[in-house]
């Protein structure tokens, strides 16, 4: 096993430079060229690392300059984050989504100098947001731009920035010899859930103990010779530390997926031993493996059918087995389990979730099927992992223990406070807000929730996201929303219902089930006809009814709207990774939702 010792570890770029003279001309980062996969070595990594930060220090970056990194998951990226740490920059990583308006809110709020972007359409965001900054930053690109005039911005390309680099004298070695634990690696902003985005600053030491408590975690399946496939935006902070630091931690190879479309294919080619995902990917999954089996039918469809019975039976209570079903279970093992593992390349032995709460039927599912699904928990301010459910005991009602070096404690109020070298430094520019926040060393992370006999902790809710209708009670809009997503019908939904008497809902159909539906009754198979038609309301009600079946009386959907607008990054009613904006959703629907109370037309 390549771990680290983390206790000894003093920055990100020493950690990686060690593992890099480790293991040599071992191959490390991998990219799919036309139909092949195609290898970077450790030392070749290392090598161009080097290089390009020279390069940097070349160009005129100097310690402590901000530069926003733009660009798909890329052996490019990783090489770019960790040349601008071992130049003694603080690397800004940015989304690819994000509009001409979010990349001017980074520009100004992070005084960035320089940017790093990709391609040309990335570029052209950045141009047009440059252009309204006083001081302009300078541009380097790792593709040929192929512009035709300069707008009035420096440019620089990849191959320019590594030339310098060889030319340049190597001062890049003695800054990351003298780099610490405490020094910022990078400032990570926030998806902007709630409002305007925050830089959070993440000090070196921050995700290395968040890499050694994930090593202590996964130790005992058996850390080798691990394969990640690397998918999620390696903007966000998951992805940041548990995608490509950690890896590096323990010595794994890094493959970088062609796209969420392609996972599939990628997965069965690659053999991944270690995943990220967020939840929102593990419900899609599951309603596309459900579509395939019901198109299958018969025998198939019993089959699979009684594998997650038994799957789940074992899974909560194992002991009302009987003979026969432990027999039965076995067998299907070799049918049904094995197929799916194949799916997801055959060797995976952890597949952590993160970055939303996980619905607990959507766990089951998996769980039955033999996937190995980890639930954990954590927000970019922690680096970003607080807890994780250990492989050896799964309950997945809850996000697991706090990691090694993670304190934990619950306040008076019920929120979760967390304490250890895995707390941001602050937000970036932003003293006030950065006390609010952590102060005596606790960090008050806006979720409620307990920590149960075992230590393993639920939360039960959002502090920011309850809604408090008018007879005072509070509700987790989250819980709802799970519940009604996890119907065939509906693809999305977001609850309201502050200081209002009842709750409604915002809903977005799914279209293959209403395409479905159209074909049936002979109606127009579009969304956004259907959408006003009177008996596909009823329908949609029937499946809202279902879902209120199952809920308290305050939590029912008494009314509902329909759009065929999905919730999307394009329309900034989503974020990058999969979680509802709400504050957007509700300046473009709120007078529409409040009008549902007096519209008794949409009564379900």
């Amino acid at each position: 096993m390549g771990a680290i010792d983390y206790a000894k570890a003093t920055s990100l770029p020493a950690m990686f430079f060690d593992q890099a003279e480790r293991f040599g001309d071992a191959p490390f980062l991998w990219r799919k060229t036309g139909k092949a996969w195609i290898s970077l070595s450790w030392a070749e990594t290392a090598s161009r690392i080097n290089l390009f930060a020279r390069g940097l220090q070349a160009t005129g970056v100097e310690p402590g300059d901000r530069i926003i990194l733009l660009s798909e998951n890329r052996p490019e990226w990783l090489i770019a984050d960790l040349a601008t740490m071992a130049a003694g920059a603080i690397c800004v990583p940015a989304y690819t989504t994000n509009t001409v308006a979010d990349t001017l809110y980074l520009l100004n709020n992070s005084h960035a100098r320089f940017v790093i972007v990709s391609s040309r359409a990335l570029a052209e965001r950045v141009i047009v947001a440059a252009l309204s900054c006083s001081r302009p930053p300078t541009i380097i690109s790792m593709e040929p731009l192929g512009l035709t005039q300069n707008p009035g911005i420096e440019f620089r390309c990849w191959d320019d920035i590594m030339a310098l680099g060889s030319a340049h004298p190597d001062t890049a070695t003695p800054l990351v010899r003298a780099a610490r634990r405490t020094d910022p690696a990078c400032v990570i902003y926030t998806s902007g859930t709630g409002g305007a985005p925050k830089g959070v600053i993440l000090s070196h030491g921050a995700i290395l103990c968040n890499c050694m408590g994930a090593h202590h975690l996964l130790a005992t399946i058996g850390l080798a010779k691990e394969v990640f496939l690397s998918f999620l935006p390696l903007s966000h902070s998951y992805e940041h530390t548990a995608g490509q630091f950690f890896p590096i931690s323990i010595g794994a190879q890094i493959y970088y997926a062609e796209g969420v479309e392609q996972l599939g294919a990628n997965m069965m080619e690659v053999h991944p031993t270690i995943m990220t995902a967020v939840p929102r990917l593990y419900e899609l999954m599951r309603a596309r493996i459900l579509k395939g089996v019901e198109r299958s039918g018969g025998f198939k469809a019993k089959l699979f059918g009684k594998t997650v019975e038994l799957g789940a039976k074992r899974y909560e209570s194992p002991q009302s087995l009987t003979l026969l079903e432990r027999i039965g279970n076995c067998l299907l093992d070799l049918l049904v389990r094995r197929k799916v593992s194949a799916r997801f390349g055959g060797r995976l032995k952890a597949m952590v979730s993160g970055g939303a709460p996980l619905n607990f039927e959507v766990g089951l599912f998996f769980t039955a099927l033999g996937v190995p699904i980890l639930q954990g928990y954590g927000q970019t301010e922690a680096a970003p992992v607080v807890s994780c459910n250990p492989p050896g005991k799964v309950k997945l009602h809850t996000v697991g223990p706090p990691l090694p070096g993670v304190e934990v404690k619950i306040a008076d109020d019920g929120e979760i406070l967390v304490r250890g070298e895995l707390v941001m430094s602050g937000y970036w520019d932003d003293p006030e807000t950065s006390r609010e926040t952590v102060h005596d060393g606790w960090l008050h992370t806006g979720d409620i929730g307990h920590v149960d006999e075992d230590g393993f902790i639920q939360i039960t809710d959002r502090k920011k996201d309850i809604i408090v209708n008018s007879g005072g009670d509070n509700i987790s809009p989250q819980r709802v929303e799970g519940l009604l997503t996890l119907q065939g019908e509906i693809a999305q939904a977001m609850v309201y219902g502050d200081r209002r008497p009842h709750l409604v809902a915002l809903i977005v159909p799914d279209a293959d089930s209403a395409a479905a539906w159209a074909s049936a009754h002979g109606k127009p198979a579009t969304l956004q006809t259907l959408v006003y038609d009177a008996n596909f309301r009823r329908h949609m009600a029937d499946t809202v009814d279902r879902v209120n079946r199952t809920l308290s009386p305050i939590e029912k959907i008494r009314r509902f709207l329909m759009t065929d607008e999905a919730f999307s990054v394009n329309n900034e009613m989503c974020t990058p990774t999969l979680k509802i904006r709400r504050h957007i959703i509700i300046a473009r629907y709120g007078a529409a939702l409040n009008d549902l109370y007096e519209d008794r037309r949409t009564s379900t």
